[in-house]
């Protein structure tokens, strides 16, 4: 149990009294407000979203990009930057961590998300054509940490022999 002291309360008539109890109601019903136009807004930006994924995918990005900007290193971060951006505009339903085939669903589909990072100079990746999925996110985090993305049904891709398709951006914009 926490006890007020002297430095958070006051002494008024044999009671302490803390801070909580001497807020203008007024400045109360104005931060409520304000977070209810916040998330009215979140909702209209990403209208697919989970949004209390939102503030996880932002501040995951600013401190990926604060990381790098300060020590010159990149955070093994950027496929769950990625897969946060898939379930915030698109709507992807994420699997739990490590679930074998793919990494979500929208609707009826799985979804395998594959991320380009910044320090990713080929901006291509490897796809497995042996995993469960009907569409490909592919998601592209630039160096000035900008995230854009693009999601592609499965019919739509290369045809293969071999189970590994290696997938440039630039191909995979133009499908």
């Amino acid at each position: 149990m926490d006890v007020l002291g002297p430095d958070n309360a006051f002494w008024i008539d044999g009671e302490w009294i803390g801070w909580d109890s001497i807020i203008d109601p007024d400045e109360i019903r104005s931060s409520r407000l304000a977070e209810l136009e916040r998330q009215a807004d979140l909702r209209l930006r990403y209208p697919n979203a989970d949004i209390t994924l939102v503030p996880y995918f932002l501040d995951l990005l600013t401190l990926a990009k604060s990381y790098f900007l300060k020590t010159g290193q990149h955070l093994n971060a950027y496929g769950d930057i990625g897969e946060l951006f898939g379930a915030i505009i698109y709507g992807i339903k994420l699997h739990r961590t490590h679930a074998q085939g793919s990494d979500g669903r929208v609707g009826n589909d799985f979804v395998e998300i594959k991320t380009i990072s910044p320090l990713c100079k080929s901006q291509q990746t490897r796809v497995r054509l042996d995993r469960h999925f009907n569409k490909l996110l592919f998601v592209k985090i630039d160096d000035d940490f900008e995230v854009h993305g693009k999601l592609i049904d499965r019919k739509a891709l290369p045809k293969r022999q071999s189970r590994v398709l290696n997938l440039s951006w630039e191909r995979a914009v133009a499908l």
